[in-house]
């Protein structure tokens, strides 16, 4: 058996797999409610890792209540990690101060000034992004904002590698990981020692590197006390939840692409070639799979108010109705609205808005024709037409759209959702019943060697639907993306 955890920044979700057949033997998620947030200035957001941990160790508990596996029986365990976040410990691995998390924008001007002074053909070719808001420049607001406890930092780490170092006592990362913070340098396949050097950082601070499929550490007695694990078992496999996401989907290879639609909403497609949007609205990283041999990147689009937009409009619009009536409800409303439109960016800063933080607003509202479902209608779709607006770009940039993976999922489980998405992309979707954990898992059997191959791994995946667009609802929905970027500029 293998076992995947799913590190989110609203919850952990954790799985358990048959690692012969990939079937569940048992999930379980915790916490019940979302995790919280410290905001303690506008675009600020930070969590606890300790917080992690304990979720971490509550939803393991959970899990081995319900399935009661012999604990020699799981073989490896992967783990896939909210992506960008800074965790800083001393030489005790102790954490120094609460994470920044992904969606923290307090890092933008410095990432634009290191654009500027660095040059932006420098940093596109070598980085193949602006510095922007990635975890390099939120560890330089640290050095320059909180100097007496940089001082005590020993290292840097994304979350994933934090999990990783309470499960195992090993401090490692991968090249994906780096690539993720703007650490990685694609020209010269090293650290980003220029932007380090430029940030007065010395890179040291990184953790040492280990192959994204691999033995990077072993269960330690202390933590297998802590999860009711067997001391000893293999932690094999790490990756951001956006890569994992695709690698969960079989999305390994030049051309196909993947979606997800949780806390952010993403679309992730594959190239060989490195590739880079020259004003950097969306991101190139290096994928899961990439070798020497056989080079493998993935360009991410984001939109940061996606599930935490639908979070907000059931605590705020339906007084905690549950996101099934949602979407029932939302049905109830024609396409567009009735003339009214959601532009949805409140979750801080947005890439493809050129990391410019526009806020959040609806627009057209009226007070004798609209309800309720007229403005889940609109949240909806603007969470869809926000993706289009970046599918967009991703086309400038020569990738062809044809299909797309998804995870039956989050908000991929409205109807509206997904009917909007397809007709308004004019791309097929395929739904798979997976996700992060799921993917993780596999992960894990490939990197401790239980699959000889990628095939194996992902033996008995299979799509459960396929959504086309609809001709008939094209023009509709074609008008409602034209008034929502009207809306929009």
């Amino acid at each position: 058996m293998l076992l995947g955890y799913d590190l989110g920044s609203s919850s952990v979700k954790v799985t358990l797999i048959k690692s012969q057949t990939g079937e569940i033997v048992a999930s379980a998620t915790y916490p019940k409610q979302e995790m919280s947030m410290i905001s303690k200035r506008p675009g600020w957001a930070e969590q606890k890792p300790e917080d992690w941990w304990t979720n971490i160790k509550n939803a393991t508990q959970e899990l081995l209540l319900k399935s009661r596996p012999p604990k020699d029986k799981i073989k490896a365990i992967g783990i896939s990690y909210q992506m960008h976040g800074l965790v800083l410990i001393d030489k005790n691995q102790n954490v120094l101060r609460p994470s920044i998390i992904w969606c923290d924008s307090r890092a933008v001007g410095i990432g634009k000034k290191a654009f500027h002074d660095l040059g932006g053909e420098f940093c596109l070719s070598h980085y193949l992004n602006s510095p922007g808001n990635f975890t390099a420049s939120k560890l330089k607001w640290v050095k320059d904002n909180e100097p007496e406890l940089f001082d005590q930092v020993y290292k840097a780490m994304l979350p994933g590698d934090y999990v990783a170092m309470k499960m195992s006592g090993e401090i490692n990362t991968t090249t994906s990981g780096l690539s993720e913070g703007i650490f990685w340098d694609f020209k010269s396949k090293s650290i980003a020692d220029k932007l380090l050097d430029y940030y007065g950082i010395d890179n040291n601070i990184l953790p040492k590197i280990v192959d994204t499929f691999s033995v990077q550490g072993q269960l330690s007695a202390s933590a297998a006390l802590e999860l009711g694990l067997q001391e000893g078992t293999k932690i094999s496999y790490r990756a951001g939840d956006q890569p994992n996401n695709a690698f969960s989907l079989n999305v390994l290879n030049p051309g196909e692409v993947a979606a997800t639609a949780g806390t952010s909403g993403v679309v992730y497609g594959i190239v060989e070639t490195p590739a880079y949007d020259p004003l950097s609205r969306v991101n190139t990283f290096v994928h899961v799979n990439h070798t020497k041999k056989a080079a493998r990147y993935g360009v991410l689009l984001c939109v940061n108010g996606t599930g935490i937009l639908n979070n907000w409009l059931q605590k705020t619009i339906v007084d905690g109705a549950s996101y099934e009536e949602m979407n029932e409800m939302a049905m109830q409303a024609p396409i567009g609205g009735d003339g009214l439109s959601f532009i949805p960016f409140g979750n801080g800063a947005e890439r493809i808005m050129e990391n410019n933080d526009i806020g959040a607003r609806i627009c057209g509202l009226n007070f004798n024709r609209h309800n309720q479902s007229h403005i889940l209608r609109a949240g909806q779709e603007g969470i869809v037409f926000a993706l289009n607006y970046g599918f967009n770009i991703m086309k400038e940039m020569g990738m062809e759209l044809n299909t797309i993976r998804a995870g039956y999922a989050n908000m991929f489980l409205s109807p509206l959702f997904r009917e909007a998405f397809t007709n308004i992309t004019s791309v097929n979707v395929e739904l798979y019943n997976t996700d992060g954990a799921q993917g993780a898992a596999r992960g894990a059997g490939v990197g401790a060697g239980i699959y000889a191959n990628y095939e194996e791994a992902f033996r008995g995946l299979k799509a459960i639907e396929t959504i086309e667009p609809s001709p008939p609802l094209l023009g509709a929905y074609e008008d409602a993306y034209e008034k929502w970027l009207e809306n929009l500029t």
